[in-house]
């Protein structure tokens, strides 16, 4: 089969230089038997068309064709070498015509342009009257276009060209210009100007300003920065690249952006940065390399915290071809230092789509927890505003009689007259303390053994006891324990109020039970289980199941803005 395919080959180098007629068959015979034999005859075949190409670049034909058979050589494994530059030098030539076809075309009354190969002798005439005797060039250059396109597609997926053509950035402008004019007529030729763009930077430093530190890094194969986005990602993040804070990409990702196919069980990729140039301008994923812009000389990347959540598709633009990024060194201290110096301010550069920054506090934008479990779950979950509040007291029904301790008032921490017993606090005298005295900053709540004693009215003309509002003074209101659910036995219940001895320390107050009757309680054994209460006898009057097991609520408990704990209070109680 080689020797077959070498003297088939052989035909296409003699028909191409005589323009013979049977040139259209022996490159059909190359394409066929080119995928039967080894690279290395197919390297040496592209080594031998370099020449012969050079020389039928005058018969367009002939030279396109060949072009074509050379791109084919070079997808089926072969490296392109030199005849890839030839096949990209002739692109300039033919597609700069092409180019002033397109012009002409316009210029002469405009409309569809004639498909490539459809161009003959009709169009040529047409053209002529802008182009002149360069019409027949022009025309050729249309012709052909398609064919040189499909060429240099193949060329532009070697390494080598891609380097060849970024080592002369003129040539690579020129051509660039001409590759962007016809594709705006060409659908073709819009997948060769992202080839080219790919060929513009291979090397780029990047600044990371999570640890203010920089590395300069080179890739090849890069189509965009979604794709240099995953493969910085696999370089610098955590121990088995260079240590750079955040989570490692999925090793599916980066296999889909160096050789791989696309797992379609992880075919989207989540970003770690904002992706901002060194001069303080947004590039994003979406642009390509080429787009960093050049700060000093050296373009320059800054990978900021993300304003914004993003993610995008795994896998390359161009499947066909390799992607590579390898860290090359790590800037010394003092040379990151001085980058960063020129560097913009940290968070003046943002996503274009992120949320205003007044707005960053309602963490609609920020990262979702990566990490499962009770805390995380809570931690996302907002449980939004109460279904139902509860009523206020009225302020009122906290104050306290003259004489007596506030039911929570704060007592001064320390030793003291200030820090007094319960039983100081009892025997106060009605004027009470200073009212210039200002209150102690660190204080807590009064004990229980502080709160008052109830005190028995003067008369009984105030009719039957209210525990809520009697008092020594009817206008007086004073809180008391909750009204029974039933009145006690007056010959067994306690007396709800009892004078207090100056003199002696009182017994905390608490509260009686309500369904029985019995001496004042005591602090029950430990471990011991108190008397289960008596249930109520059942009373219809019109009042939903269960109202009347619990106390009656004070007046006013709808409107207060002080009946809760000391700590939920918005302001002091109103001093009496």
């Amino acid at each position: 089969m080689t020797e077959e395919f070498r003297a088939a080959f052989q035909r296409v180098l003699d028909t191409a230089a005589s323009q013979a007629p049977d040139f259209p068959e022996a490159v059909h015979d190359v394409f066929r038997l080119s995928s039967e034999v080894p690279r290395e005859e197919l390297t040496i075949a592209l080594e031998a068309l370099t020449p012969v190409l050079s020389d039928c670049e005058p018969h367009s034909g002939v030279a396109a064709d060949l072009s074509v058979l050379a791109g084919a050589l070079v997808e089926s494994g072969a490296p392109a070498g030199q005849v890839g530059l030839e096949v990209l030098r002739q692109l300039g030539s033919y597609g700069q015509a092409a180019a002033a076809f397109m012009h002409a075309w316009e210029k002469t009354g405009g409309g569809p342009l004639p498909a490539p190969n459809d161009a003959g002798e009709a169009e040529e005439k047409r053209v002529e009257e802008v182009l002149g005797d360069n019409a027949p060039l022009a025309t050729a250059g249309w012709w052909t276009s398609l064919r040189y396109g499909l060429a240099a597609k193949a060329m532009l997926g070697d390494a080598g060209v891609r380097s060849a053509v970024r080592a002369d950035p003129g040539a690579l402008n020129e051509l660039g210009q001409i590759v962007h004019a016809l594709s705006t007529r060409l659908s073709e030729f819009g997948e060769v100007a992202e080839l080219l763009r790919m060929s513009e930077v291979s090397r780029i430093l990047v600044l990371d300003r999570a640890s203010w530190r920089g590395f300069r890094v080179h890739f090849d194969g890069v189509s965009d920065n979604f794709q240099l986005h995953t493969l910085l990602a696999d370089a610098l993040i955590g121990k088995e690249g260079r240590r750079l804070p955040g989570t490692r990409p999925d090793p599916r990702w980066v296999a889909a952006s160096l050789d791989g196919p696309v797992d379609p069980l992880a075919d989207v990729v989540r970003g770690e940065w904002d992706l901002v140039g060194g001069d303080g301008t947004w590039v994003g994923n979406e642009a390509c390399p080429g787009d960093i812009p050049l700060v000093d000389g050296e373009r320059v990347l800054v990978l900021e915290p993300q304003s914004l959540m993003h993610s995008w598709r795994a896998g390359r633009r161009n499947p066909h071809i390799t992607g590579a990024l390898t860290v090359l060194e790590e800037l010394h201290p003092d040379e990151a230092a001085a980058w960063w110096s020129r560097m913009h301010p940290a968070g003046s550069v943002r996503h274009p789509q992120a949320p205003p920054i007044e707005n960053e506090d309602t963490g609609a934008h920020r990262r979702p927890p990566r990490h499962f479990g009770v805390a995380a779950h809570f931690a996302e979950v907002d449980s939004g505003p109460m279904s139902a509040s509860f009523g206020a007291l009225d302020p009122t029904l906290d104050a306290p009689e003259p004489g007596l301790a506030p039911a929570f008032e704060d007592v001064p921490i320390g030793p003291g007259p200030a820090s007094a017993s319960p039983t100081a606090s009892a025997a106060e005298p009605p004027g009470g303390p200073d009212e210039s005295d200002e209150p102690d900053d660190f204080s807590v709540p009064a004990p229980w053994s502080a709160f008052p004693t109830a005190v028995e009215p003067d008369s009984d003309e105030l009719g039957p006891i209210d525990p809520v509002s009697a008092g020594p003074d009817p206008d007086e209101p004073v809180w008391r324990s909750p009204r029974p659910l039933r009145d006690p036995d007056p010959l067994s219940a306690p007396d709800p109020f009892q004078e207090p001895d100056p003199f002696q320390e009182p017994t905390p107050v608490r509260e009686p039970d309500p369904f029985q009757k019995s001496e004042p309680l005591q602090e029950p054994e430990p471990l011991q289980e108190p008397a289960p209460p008596r249930a109520p006898a059942p009373v219809d009057d019109g009042l939903p199941p269960g109202a009347r097991l619990l106390p009656p609520m004070p007046p006013g408990v709808s409107d207060s803005s002080t009946w809760a704990p000391h700590w939920k209070w918005p302001m002091r109680p109103p001093e009496r």
